[in-house]
């Protein structure tokens, strides 16, 4: 009796990159940017280039590198980035680097606090039943005020018992991101399945066996997903605290300093390192995760 034939398995096919849409995209905004830029500056242009005899080749010159720009050209923030980056010295006040410390310095420390909070509220709200219907609605009643309007009052009010500095930025940000870790823990706490919980009342565990070996493995996923959220709207929120006060460091006093003197090549160069920042702690915290659930098998 002869043998089956073998059929050779084929590799899987592999999933196209992300690499090729996201360059399209990128070349899209590039190409409408600086499109925009040339109308965009036309009311400081204008008089310049008729000046030179009109034409295209002067149009493009004087609309993308105008020194004091309504919309600056992306090469002219490239620019601006390179020289505040890498042509000054890390600790010098014209370094985005050293503005960018400051603001990321009050952002983690916002970070930690509101996390910590948001992590104790979920608790509570998951294991105190009447929690859920009396604290719930004021944490999501507190994200409906404008931070705008809050951040000056909490300046002054710290101000007038002698915490200036890190404390307010960082209260400020630990506000704003304590309520997506909330949310998402207490979603998360709450995933575990109804067996999973007669399991453990079967096991005979406490409260506290079944938090820290069902509920917060368990809202691991949801944690790390809603703390990517959180830290960027802590550098949000460090940022937002530094306008009121008049810094004279952070990426906001570089912004207060770009909108005093008009320079708006600066204001957006100062936006680019902020989003800069922001992409890398969410990458850092996106590293966290796979390696906090690798760590504890979950496969990829």
């Amino acid at each position: 009796m002869s043998a089956a034939p073998a059929i050779a398995a084929k590799p899987a096919a592999r999933e196209p990159g992300n690499a090729f849409p996201v360059a399209v995209v990128c070349l899209a905004i590039l190409l409408v940017w600086y499109v925009a830029a040339i109308p965009m500056n036309w009311v400081v242009t204008g008089p310049k280039i008729e000046g030179a005899g009109g034409g295209l080749s002067n149009t493009l010159a004087f609309s993308w590198n105008e020194a004091r720009p309504v919309l600056p050209a992306p090469h002219q923030i490239a620019q601006e980035l390179w020289k505040s980056v890498f042509t000054v010295a890390p600790w010098s006040v014209k370094s985005l680097l050293y503005h960018g410390w400051v603001t990321l310095s009050s952002t983690l420390v916002g970070f930690i606090l509101g996390s910590l909070l948001g992590i104790a509220l979920a608790i509570a709200i998951v294991h105190v039943k009447f929690l859920a219907k009396s604290l719930m609605p004021w944490i999501i009643a507190s994200q409906t005020i404008p931070i705008l309007a809050i951040a000056p009052m909490v300046i002054v009010v710290l101000g007038s018992l002698g915490f200036t500095g890190l404390v307010p930025k960082s209260l400020i940000s630990m506000y704003l991101c304590f309520f997506p870790v909330t949310i998402g823990m207490v979603k998360g706490l709450t995933s575990p399945e109804v067996m999973q919980l007669d399991l453990m009342r079967t096991y005979n565990a406490s409260t506290s066996q079944v938090l820290w070996k069902l509920r917060f493995p368990a809202s691991v996923p949801f944690l790390f997903t809603s703390l990517k959220v959180a830290v960027a709207i802590a550098l949000t929120g460090a940022i937002v605290g530094e306008l009121p006060t008049g810094a004279i460091a952070g990426i906001g006093a570089r912004l207060l300093q770009g909108s005093y003197y008009g320079q708006t090549v600066q204001i957006w160069a100062a936006l680019f390192m902020g989003s800069f920042l922001a992409a890398a702690l969410v990458w850092l915290v996106g590293v966290a995760e796979r390696f906090t659930l690798r760590r504890m098998g979950v496969k990829p």
